[in-house]
């Protein structure tokens, strides 16, 4: 077993049992569920060091949700990394955030652009994670009653302290194992937390961001491949 494996299986064990109260309705364990996709994910494109990290915030409900890999729509996973596994059940499903693994055919809009970027610079997907590899800063998530998607940052601080102590521990851990020089927040809240990390574990690797590609940002929806491509250049990662 790699470290990367060791190590994100024991960020899986240190959230299995955290639970939380109103808004939250529904807890989706990822690493748990998916655990057999992200395995594979690990073991095949998370061999370090790595140049370039990047982080996302945490599963959307038609990507991570359903394939187990970061921004994971089903055709990026399915099709470009050549990964599928079976997918399990989280431990309660909500009836209108159903868990249909690689059959599912929504597509996770930030998934799409976010791995189009790549694949399109990258057609070999071994190309791109010879140097780069993406993660999320946590593997939950969260949904309300109505089967909204709720984000870290509109949870209860106090409910959230177990969470962030996993996920930064896990943060630093993975810094030590890819000695990255690069770390690339999917966003601001993805940025602060690479800050913390590397401040904490002592990493004197750069650290910046690229425009999250949520259709909610209507940046995003003006072109997020030229301003994230733009935003990459910049940060002279390519």
């Amino acid at each position: 077993m790699s470290r990367l494996v060791a190590s994100t299986q024991r960020l899986a064990a240190a959230l299995r049992d955290v639970e939380f109260s109103s808004p939250v309705d529904c807890v989706y364990r990822t690493l748990d569920y998916t655990w057999q996709a992200h395995r594979k994910y690990l073991e095949r494109f998370g061999k370090g060091p790595k140049r370039v990290l990047f982080l996302g915030m945490n599963p959307g409900p038609f990507g991570m949700a359903q394939t187990g890999v970061p921004f994971g729509e089903v055709a990026a996973v399915r099709d470009w990394m050549k990964i599928e596994a079976r997918i399990d059940k989280p431990v309660r499903e909500h009836s209108k955030r159903p868990i249909e693994g690689f059959q599912c055919q929504r597509s996770e809009v930030s998934g799409r652009r976010f791995w189009g970027l790549f694949a399109e610079r990258f057609p070999d997907p071994a190309d791109f994670f010879k140097d780069h590899f993406v993660l999320n800063y946590c593997p939950l998530v969260w949904m309300s009653a109505t089967g909204a998607n709720l984000t870290p940052d509109k949870l209860p601080v106090g409910e959230l302290a177990p969470v962030e102590y996993a996920c930064m521990v896990y943060l630093q851990e993975v810094i030590a194992l890819l000695k990255p020089s690069c770390l690339v927040g999917v966003g601001g809240f993805a940025e602060e937390r690479w800050r913390r990390a590397a401040e904490a574990c002592g990493s004197s690797a750069a650290v910046g961001r690229i425009l999250h590609p949520s259709p909610a940002s209507p940046a995003a929806n003006r072109g997020w491949a030229e301003a994230a491509g733009r935003q990459l250049a910049d940060l002279g990662v390519w």
